[in-house]
């Protein structure tokens, strides 16, 4: 019996780490632990995702560049933008013609990043930073976007309040949703679509709504309003 206890004991341990590390990414041990893993990922994240250029222009750049089809030059903040994906996404259209500055916590998911946007030179630009505490002035960027990161944040709401702040007025937010089974493992960051509609209307957005994305992820859209509330 003593072995068969033990046997179970392990069992539990090994499920507990595979929960705290593969499935919430370490989410609840601490921002530092999160970095890490993402620091050690880096290399190989794009393939891990199976990131699909086609698949970025049609789900992420061509919508955002919809919203922000009234501005020629358009200046936005990716947040938790990883390898650069987004920044990417956008700067290969012809028809695009703004700036984008990528955000991230992990110092080699920007240097992946860095090596993706160099073609670009001074209409992509990176910044080493939590999402907490965004380093730029209220009503700054036409766009904010945070794709498949809200979940991994300390605090969400405070992330959520700092890309509302450096909006300007009638600046769009594009973050997305944590669904399904893997969504609830999130626990207290989980959010049913109109719960999740119901935070960002709280947090300063107007004519808020969702998008199904992928089979993990919903998009959801917000505009800051042109006069403060």
């Amino acid at each position: 019996m003593i072995w068969v206890g033990l046997a179970v004991s392990v069992m539990l341990l090994g499920l507990l780490l595979y929960y705290l590390l593969v499935v919430t990414e370490g989410v609840f041990l601490g921002r530092r632990l999160v970095v890490w893993l993402y620091d050690r990922v880096a290399g190989t994240y794009d393939t891990r995702k199976a990131v699909d250029p086609d698949y970025e222009t049609f789900f992420l750049a061509r919508p955002l560049q919809h919203h922000l089809k009234h501005l020629p030059n358009p200046l936005i903040l990716d947040v938790a933008t990883g390898t650069g994906r987004l920044p990417v996404a956008l700067l290969e259209q012809p028809l695009f013609h703004g700036r984008v500055m990528g955000l991230d916590a992990s110092g080699k998911m920007l240097a992946m990043a860095a090596d993706k946007l160099r073609p670009y030179h001074f209409r992509a630009a990176l910044v080493q930073q939590t999402a907490d505490r965004l380093p730029f002035t209220a009503h700054t960027f036409d766009a904010v976007t945070c794709l498949e990161a809200l979940e991994f944040f300390p605090d969400d709401e405070t992330a959520v309040r700092e890309m509302v702040r450096v909006l300007k007025p009638d600046g769009v937010l594009l973050v997305t949703r944590r669904k399904g089974a893997w969504g609830k493992a999130f626990l207290g960051n989980y959010r049913t679509v109109a719960q999740f509609e119901a935070f960002l209307r709280t947090a300063g957005l107007e004519t808020v709504y969702t998008v199904p994305w992928q089979q993990e992820y919903d998009q959801v859209y917000g505009r800051k309003p042109t006069i403060p509330r």
